[in-house]
């Protein structure tokens, strides 16, 4: 939920031409960061129960409440944060709630740290996700992965390092790599990206600046465009913002990271078993709604063109009739 909403309002504040008080970016990004070990925790866990690993899941979303209550001891909210307003937050740190903040890194890092040790090393885990869903790094930079996924194939491309917003090139971090290039890498790279966010928030709350959160916003932005990034735990996000000069936008194009990673996952099932679908398709970490899309269809010997939404297009294949190669593939490894 902050992700979209961040990306978006740095577009906004570029196309105002606000800048956000110091203070007040610290917080939207120690939210971020928060958001960034939140859904790395909850991915841990379903990939162990996925896996057959259900003590791992367990374990994971036990401490996945640690931080979860300091998303609602900040934002007032556990999962719609609502922290964000366009020229900074809506809501200010006190010395108790950093101290909680510092507290709840220091117990999430020990914890991360065992996880990181167990989940590289335990050989039933490991034999189930080690060379599932494999995806070399020159198909990952062809296919254009984002995140994890291409992080995952050795490949350090992170939004927050090549191309720098708000706070992080003032901070002291690492972008999370593996060469693996299957589920396993996946899952290493996620243990390994939260524990640089446990960096990131005690270096954010350690330092955080005097002043005020925010700064009043105009009632409307000038005409213009413009392409804001962000680095979403799944990946780069990107919104496209076009302003006409009124009070709404008149035209918003959103990229989430699944649509940018669903070339890379046709890749990663070439070859594979039925078995391991759950698997490399979770390891993407999908979000259905941010992929959901209308598409057009055309109908090629006259060239009418009609327009159907997913749930249209599902329906449509299982109306139609399987042949006997499509039977064959639907019971055999693809």
């Amino acid at each position: 939920s902050h992700s979209h909403a961040t990306c978006y309002v740095q577009g906004v504040e570029k196309l105002m031409e606000l800048e956000p008080p110091k203070r007040g970016l610290y917080i939207r990004y120690l939210v971020s960061e928060l958001e960034r070990i939140h859904s790395h925790l909850l991915w841990l866990g379903v990939a162990g129960h996925e896996a057959g690993f259900d003590s791992f899941f367990m374990y994971v979303w036990r401490d996945r409440e640690i931080v979860m209550d300091l998303l609602e001891m900040i934002t007032g909210n556990r999962v719609h944060y609502a922290i964000n307003a366009i020229g900074g937050v809506r809501r200010d740190l006190d010395e108790g709630q950093k101290a909680k903040i510092l507290d709840g890194m220091a117990t999430l890092r020990k914890r991360s740290e065992y996880y990181l040790n167990l989940g590289a090393n335990e050989p039933s885990f490991v034999a189930r996700i080690a060379g599932v869903g494999y995806l070399s790094l020159e198909k990952a930079v062809a296919l254009c992965a984002v995140g994890p996924t291409a992080r995952a194939s050795g490949w350090s491309r992170d939004v927050r390092k090549e191309d720098p917003y708000a706070v992080y090139d003032e901070l002291d971090w690492e972008v999370a790599t593996a060469t693996t290039c299957d589920v396993l890498g996946r899952v290493v790279v996620r243990i390994k990206e939260c524990l640089e966010a446990y960096k990131i928030c005690e270096q954010i709350v350690r330092n955080l600046p005097a002043g005020d959160i925010a700064v009043k916003a105009p009632r409307k932005a000038k005409p213009g465009e413009v392409v804001a990034r962000y680095e979403a735990p799944r990946g780069e996000n990107i919104h496209y913002i076009k302003s006409n000069g009124t009070d709404k936008p008149e035209r918003l194009k959103v990229r989430a990271p699944t649509l940018g990673n669903y070339p890379a996952t046709v890749e990663m099932l070439k070859k594979g078993f039925i078995a391991d679908v759950p698997l490399i398709f979770a390891a993407i970490d999908p979000c259905i709604c941010c992929a959901e899309r209308a598409v057009t269809l055309v109908n090629a010997p006259n060239g009418e063109e009609s327009l159907v939404g997913m749930s249209d297009l599902r329906r449509q294949a299982l109306a139609r009739p399987m042949n006997a190669a499509a039977k064959r593939n639907a019971a055999w490894p693809l």
